[in-house]
């Protein structure tokens, strides 16, 4: 499967985007599991542009974790074509629109999943934002807003025709969020759609190996996303390919291993926290210096997960897990 001049091979894997988890460490080490192509946590359009400094350290990548995509949200078209040249000049791969987190926050606001409610200006972003850059535009949005309004068979169509270089699509509708179950029967409608010839990519309660190999076969998709399965375990990409590419299952390991893995985690998380002590993260941009004639200076420092002020460990945008 290519996207624009980027080959991910058969089959490929990709990390999604979550927000407070797919930060630079957590990305790395899904990339070293067998990822074969990485997000990172969603940057909105309204905080880049204003050079918040917290927005501003979700822009630093590394040439390690590449192919790497950065994700960007908002609901102005100036205000997303502004905040998609300023990622094009951190050198991502790929620039990915979020049209598909539905927590209030994003989508009651009208970003998000919230432009399932107004496709004139999902597609007018959209078309706005593939003019305005040089590199491989995708999306990632949802079957509709709710069971009523399930629209991807035709939006799927209506996105391809503003320029887009994919479409990822998970298989829930903004009102179910993250309950029940991720539906794929029209994920599989899009992809066998003669019309589209863009690479359509599955996402939605991909939790095992065999699951992923599933989708696979029955839906036809060029690519599946795994999202909350990697929490916590980023070893399942390696599952993952093993099994298909050998059709049999890797052999546990020992707790141990997990347990060092996890470990790692913590130490990288702690590391960048020191790091952000002694050079005032908190100030400056981490890993990225928006002034300096427009040009970016990166770090790779990044935990591999993080908590709320409660403790409590968060997933895709943020949500409770």
């Amino acid at each position: 499967m290519k996207i624009g001049q980027i080959d991910l091979g058969k089959y490929p894997i990709l990390l999604a985007p979550m927000e407070d988890v797919t930060d630079p460490a957590f990305r790395l080490m899904c990339k070293k599991f067998g990822a074969d192509m990485v997000y990172t946590e969603f940057v909105s359009s309204d905080a880049l542009i204003r050079a918040v400094s917290k927005t501003a350290q979700k822009l630093s990548i590394s040439d390690a974790e590449r192919p790497v995509a950065i994700q960007i949200y908002g609901k102005d078209t100036e205000t997303m074509v502004e905040a998609a040249k300023i990622v094009e000049q951190a050198q991502p791969d790929i620039l990915d629109i979020n049209f598909g987190c539905p927590v209030k926050r994003v989508a009651g606001k009208g970003a998000g999943a919230g432009m399932l409610q107004n496709i004139p200006k999902m597609l007018e972003i959209t078309r706005a934002v593939v003019d305005a850059v040089k590199i491989p535009v995708t999306v990632k949005t949802r079957l509709g807003w709710d069971a009523n309004n399930k629209v991807i068979v035709e939006l799927a169509e209506q996105l391809q025709d503003c320029g887009i270089a994919a479409l990822t699509i998970h298989g829930r509708t903004r009102a179910q969020m993250y309950t029940g179950e991720a539906d794929w029967t029209l994920i599989g409608e899009v992809k066998n759609n003669p019309r589209m010839h863009i690479p359509i990519i599955g996402n939605g309660d991909v939790t095992s190996p065999e699951i992923c190999k599933e989708r696979f076969d029955t839906y036809g998709v060029d690519a599946v996303m795994i999202g909350r399965g990697s929490i916590g375990r980023p070893w399942i990409f390696r599952e993952v390919k093993h099994f298909m590419e050998t059709g049999s299952k890797l052999p546990a390991e020992s707790f141990e291993w997990y347990l060092d893995v996890l470990k790692r985690q913590v130490m990288q998380s702690e590391a960048k926290k020191r790091s952000e002590k002694m050079q005032g993260y908190g100030r400056k941009n981490s890993g990225v210096d928006f002034l300096r004639g427009g040009s970016f200076v990166y770090c790779d420092m990044g935990d591999a997960s993080r908590a709320d002020a409660g403790g409590k460990r968060t997933g895709c945008c943020g949500e409770p897990m």
